[in-house]
């Protein structure tokens, strides 16, 4: 199928809006891609995931989510996995051991061009409190998995949005 080129709409300093033909989407400016981080504690206790919880603006509400970040968004170059491990660093306070990509992914390609790479982090390490850079407010929740459906239904109780990632999660453990 031929497409048109598109045509920026709007551009702020994150996003861009797009038209190309009768299709109107949005962009990650710069061309931006996000890492996102599925880390998992084989603690003694049982293996456990971190999940983090924050305030999104266009929900107007609290997300569950898996941790990640932008790469590169700072203006600095920077490789996929470096940035995976600084923003599981600065989101949960953890470092891990062990990395693995998964490869790259799409969360809404009907209306949003953004990929994302997905690593999974093991062996983890608690070196500080997380909680995000200035202005985020990141709660960390280290849930164990055999509870993450009872966690997810709680959150979805009290009123976050839940992250399309978290599902795939939750639709693995049924599934396996």
């Amino acid at each position: 199928m031929t497409q048109s080129p598109p045509e920026i709409m709007w551009q702020g300093r994150f996003i861009t809006a797009l038209k190309s033909g009768r299709w109107e989407y949005v962009s990650r400016a710069r061309a931006i891609r996000a890492a996102v981080i599925l880390a998992i504690d084989d603690a003694s206790n049982g293996r456990h995931i971190l999940l983090v919880e924050q305030y999104r603006v266009p929900m107007g509400k609290n997300c569950i989510e898996l941790p990640a970040g932008l790469i590169g968004d700072d203006g600095v170059a920077e490789g996929d996995m470096v940035a995976a491990a600084r923003e599981l660093e600065e989101e949960t306070g953890y470092q891990a051991r062990d990395w693995q990509e998964m490869g790259e992914f799409y969360s809404s390609p009907g209306m949003v061009s953004e990929s994302f790479s997905l690593f999974l982090a093991s062996g983890l390490t608690r070196v500080g409190p997380g909680g995000g850079v200035e202005g985020e407010n990141i709660t960390v929740h280290c849930v164990p998995l055999d509870d993450l459906k009872d966690f997810i239904a709680l959150k979805r109780g009290e009123g976050c949005g839940i992250d399309v990632r978290v599902m795939a999660l939750l639709l693995a453990g049924l599934l396996s």
